[in-house]
């Protein structure tokens, strides 16, 4: 059985680092969408901003955090490794 720990880490209010991974996407959202592109209407906005997280950047965009790998890819690598582990 593979046993995970996750430590939950809460700091005081008004702490810089709370929003750093939020503010982190939301410059990236405008840096690589909204910035470049005229929106006509509130749906053709929210409909390019729901392509862009759910097909794009949730699926394809590598991330430095996951090793430059984009999230299917880095799931993937990651269950090999549990499959691994497990059959070891």
């Amino acid at each position: 059985m593979l046993h995970i720990l996750i430590r939950i880490y809460y700091t005081r209010k008004g702490n810089c680092w709370d929003n750093a991974v939020a503010e982190s996407f939301f410059h990236t959202l405008k840096m690589e969408l909204i910035y470049h592109d005229i929106f006509e209407t509130k749906a053709q906005a929210n409909q390019a901003i729901f392509e862009y997280i759910e097909v794009y950047y949730n699926r394809q965009r590598m991330h430095s955090a996951n090793g430059n790998l984009s999230p299917v890819e880095f799931e993937e690598k990651m269950m090999l490794q549990v499959e691994t582990f497990e059959n070891n």
